[in-house]
């Protein structure tokens, strides 16, 4: 909708159309001009309760109609949020485009051809700007909020949010290349990449679990399904009919049985040797150790999943966020101001 016409459903009395727009601009105006964006330290669930009110609820409806449309959107921001958190902390900079001053994330290697759903965050950003009479939702916080959406919308939990974080005024292709967990990792791998983020075994589990919507590329599961033995011989074989020895890499394959829902299908299959990334399967190995005790709890307990899942997400969602007055609320997700 556009900003003038939006704005006009604040008067209640039917005007001229002409009257009607000066007045929505002038109301829009002075709604803008009197914003005063929290200066806090501290990331809080009711940050826009006062300065924006319609915020998440227009990120919310956009989500609907947009995972309506295509349910994989839903995996595709959540994977967004993720790799953003994973480099410098939750700051947006995985939106950024490159510029002369800087390569952006989107390009490193376990984003190119594989992050999703930019066009989404385009489309919330900018009605949220509208709604909001102004620029007072960061990037950062839509892809939280985007993320939280997604997952309730599939049938996941809906957890709080803390909001307030503000945007990076730049990006690294370097430390995306670096930080970001492999498909390739073995256990010990991933546990160390989770803890060099102040993760742990629980939260390496848990967001894992986040694999029970959405797809993988054949070139991510390529080798696993022809060379790995610790995996179910009929799942090997069907998924070869997806992805063959050469070609194909853009192939895509679902990465639990159930995608479009988001439930516990995930951690039955790794018991069942059914995992398609070897950095999946590698979380359940059956020789006892404490991630297969996850593994195994989280199977059977989808409650304790839902409730689990979001105390991880909270918690990496507050991995160094910028606030206060460090970075910026970007106008244009795509581009700092």
């Amino acid at each position: 909708m556009p900003f003038d016409l939006f704005c006009t459903a604040i008067w209640e009395k039917p005007v001229l159309i002409a009257m009607s727009a000066f007045r929505s601009f002038f109301m829009c105006f002075v709604v803008a001009a009197a914003i005063v964006i929290p200066i806090s330290a501290q990331l809080s669930p009711d940050f826009y309760d006062k300065l924006c009110p319609q915020a998440l609820p227009t990120i919310r409806s956009i989500l609907e109609k947009a995972i309506y449309h295509e349910p994989r959107l839903g995996a595709s921001l959540l994977r967004v949020h993720f790799h953003d958190c994973f480099v410098n902390g939750c700051d947006a900079s995985v939106l950024l485009d490159d510029t002369p001053n800087f390569i952006g994330e989107k390009t490193a290697g376990p984003n190119v051809n594989s992050l999703r759903g930019f066009e989404v965050i385009d489309e919330i950003k900018e009605a949220v700007n509208s709604a909001c009479c102004g620029n007072v939702v960061s990037c950062a916080d839509i892809l939280a909020v985007a993320a939280r959406d997604s997952v309730a919308i599939l049938g996941g939990p809906s957890y709080q949010v803390l909001l307030g974080r503000r945007d990076a005024r730049t990006a690294s292709l370097n430390d995306a290349n670096s930080d970001l967990p492999r498909p390739i990792f073995d256990f010990p791998a991933l546990l160390s990449n989770f803890q060099n983020h102040g993760l742990d075994l629980n939260d390496l589990v848990l967001l894992s679990g986040g694999h029970t919507i959405g797809l993988a590329r054949c070139t991510n599961f390529r080798d696993r399904i022809y060379n790995e033995t610790n995996i179910k011989p009929k799942f090997a074989a069907s998924s070869r009919g997806i992805c063959p020895k050469e070609g194909g890499d853009d192939n895509t394959a679902t990465l639990d049985a159930t995608t479009a829902n988001f439930d516990t299908e995930y951690f039955k299959d790794l018991l069942k040797l059914k995992g398609l990334l070897h950095s999946d399967q590698e979380l359940f190995k059956g020789i006892g150790s404490a991630s297969d005790g996850l593994v195994q709890y989280y199977s059977n307990n989808p409650g304790a999943f839902f409730a689990d899942f979001g105390v991880s997400m909270i918690k990496m969602g507050n991995m160094k966020p910028l606030t206060g007055s460090d970075g910026e609320i970007r106008m244009n997700c795509r581009k700092i101001n």
